[in-house]
């Protein structure tokens, strides 16, 4: 199977753009939303299955519509300041990972334990 397309939603252009460079090599495709309306419009047209979402331009609350809107998408959040009340906030919100913004690492680590997890259910 593939990688996941994945969809990136960052406020700050310097890091979304880092996170475009370091993600690429790990997705089939990688792509920035310019808003949360983008995102949203997005997906469908992309097939994203993955969808990295800075909690500075989206709301926890507009995390949870996402999570109901897009079941089938993992939704890592990502935040410069990343702490423990963060974390949980958001896996309530229906985010299956939170990761500070510049930890490249930990972002793909999430997005693709929810597709090998895919995986595992298929089979």
């Amino acid at each position: 199977m593939k990688s996941p397309n994945v969809l990136l939603l960052q406020r700050d252009a310097v890091i979304a753009q880092s996170l475009l460079n370091s993600l690429s090599s790990s997705f089939r495709s990688v792509r920035a939303a310019k808003s949360l309306g983008d995102l949203r419009a997005s997906v469908a047209r992309t097939h994203a299955e993955v969808l990295v979402v800075d909690i500075e331009s989206a709301s926890l609350s507009e995390v949870a519509d996402l999570s109901r809107e897009f079941p089938r998408a993992r939704i890592v959040c990502t935040h410069r300041l990343a702490d423990e009340e963060m974390w949980t906030a958001a896996l309530n919100a229906g985010a299956a990972d939170f990761c500070p913004s510049t930890d490249a690492r930990g972002i793909i680590s999430a997005a693709l334990r929810g597709s090998s997890e895919a995986r595992s259910a298929a089979a």
